[in-house]
C-alpha cells in the first residue's frame, strides 16, 4: 500500500532525524518568539509546507540540427529538481514564475534543490549555509574582498559544516539525554566542554574544528591564467582576513611561508598576536 510505503521509506531514510535538525534551525533562522509554542509551530509549519512544495522548474535550451537547409534551433523542454537557478525561473505546469525567496528557503532546508546556481548576484547579503558546505567558483572574482563575500554566504551561524563537527563529537548526547531537541543538547554539551580560553559567542556556533569544513572548489583549466589569479588571491585573502584578526589557518600558512622564515614564525604570533577573547569579570552581588 502506499502509506506503508511511505512510512518504510521514512523510517530507512531516517526522516525524524532529518526533522529533528530542520526544525531546531528554523525558529532562530525565522526570528520566532520561543516563548509562544502555538504561533512558533505554525510558522514553523508553514515554512516547512513552502520548502517542500517547491514546484520543479523547466530550461527550454536550443537544441541544434543540422538538416538539408542548414541548421534548425528549436527548444527543448528540460524539467530540473535536483539543482535550480536562483532568479527568476517558472514551473514546469502552469508557467508561473517563482519568487527568489521561496528557491532560497527551499536550498536552505534538507529537501531539493541540492545545487544552486547563481551569478554574482548571490554572492551578497543572502545565506545559503543551512545545508551546505561548498562553493564552486566557476570564474574567479577580481578581488579577494569579492571570494570571502562568495565563500561567506556558506560560513555562517551553526552552518552545516559546523553542525557536522558538533554531530561527529557529541551525538551520544543527543540519545543519553533522551532531550525533546537533540540539537539543543548536542550543541548544550559542546559549549559545556569547550576550552575555557575559547570566546564562547564563536565556538561552537561559528567555528568548531573537525572533519567537516568550508570547501572552495575552482575548475581551472591547466596553464590557464587563473591559475595565478587564484594563488593571488589566496595570498591577498589571507593578508585582507589577518587584517580583521581572522584568517583561515591554510591560507595564513601560506602566506607566512612565502614571506617569514620559520624561525620567526613563534616570535611573530607572540608579539603580534590578537587575543580577541572577552575579560572576565567577576560581579559581587550585595
Amino acid at each position: 500500500m502506499y502509506w506503508r510505503r511511505t512510512a518504510e521509506e521514512g523510517l530507512n531514510g531516517n526522516l525524524q532525524a532529518v526533522l529533528d535538525e530542520y526544525v531546531h534551525l528554523l525558529p532562530e533562522w525565522l526570528g520566532l518568539d520561543v516563548r509562544n509554542p502555538a504561533s512558533m509551530a505554525e510558522q514553523v509549519g508553514a515554512a516547512v509546507h513552502d520548502a517542500v512544495s517547491l514546484r520543479a522548474a523547466t530550461y527550454r535550451p536550443d537544441e541544434v540540427q543540422l538538416g538539408e537547409d542548414g541548421l534548425t534551433f528549436s527548444p527543448l523542454p528540460i524539467r530540473a529538481r535536483f539543482a535550480l537557478r536562483f532568479g527568476r525561473n517558472t514551473t514546469d505546469d502552469q508557467k508561473v514564475l517563482q519568487r527568489s525567496g521561496v528557491v532560497r528557503s527551499a536550498f536552505n532546508s534538507p529537501f531539493w534543490p541540492f545545487v544552486l546556481t547563481s551569478t554574482s548576484v548571490g554572492q551578497e547579503g543572502l545565506d545559503f549555509h543551512q545545508y551546505c558546505h561548498a562553493v564552486v567558483h566557476w570564474n574567479l572574482p577580481a578581488n579577494p574582498v569579492d571570494l570571502e563575500q562568495r565563500e561567506g554566504r556558506i560560513h555562517r551561524y551553526k552552518g552545516h559544516a559546523i553542525r557536522k563537527n558538533v554531530a561527529e563529537r557529541h551525538r551520544a548526547t543527543a540519545f543519553a539525554r533522551r532531550a525533546p531537541d537533540p540539537w539543543a543538547a548536542m550543541f548544550a554539551e559542546a559549549v559545556r566542554t569547550a576550552p575555557r580560553d575559547r570566546l564562547r559567542d564563536m565556538e561552537p556556533f561559528w567555528i568548531y574544528e573537525g572533519s567537516a569544513h568550508i570547501e572552495r572548489h575552482v575548475p581551472l583549466l591547466p596553464l590557464s591564467r587563473e591559475v595565478e589569479h587564484l594563488a593571488r588571491l589566496r595570498r591577498s585573502l589571507a593578508a585582507y582576513r589577518l587584517v580583521f584578526g581572522q584568517p583561515r589557518q591554510e591560507d595564513l600558512a601560506d602566506y607566512l611561508r612565502d614571506r617569514v622564515a620559520p624561525e620567526d614564525l613563534a616570535h611573530l604570533v607572540q608579539r603580534l598576536g590578537i587575543d580577541l577573547t572577552p575579560r572576565q569579570e567577576r560581579v559581587k552581588l550585595t
